[in-house]
């Protein structure tokens, strides 16, 4: 698993969001959760089918497993830091 930068994915994710992003800026968003091994290949491969029709089901899904993943990124900062 590699270290995901948690700044990026919620600028990323707020752009999307508010429908400001670009192409690029989505596909970077799915990609940081692909790498992160947070999403799975289906849904990685699913997302890159459907570019170009329209749909949001892949991007919404993928946003609601973003928010779940800063959760647990929030959730083990606080513990860290009552812990030290």
């Amino acid at each position: 698993m590699s270290t995901i930068n948690y700044e990026r994915l919620v600028n990323l994710g707020d752009k999307i969001r508010a429908g400001e992003a670009t192409e690029y800026e989505k596909d970077e968003f799915i990609n940081m959760l692909h790498k992160n091994g947070n999403i799975t290949d289906k849904l990685y491969n699913d997302y890159n089918s459907s570019k170009g029709s329209g749909s949001n089901v892949f991007i919404d899904t993928a946003l609601a497993i973003g928010a779940i993943l800063l959760i647990g990124y929030i959730f083990k900062e606080i513990f860290k830091e009552k812990t030290n």
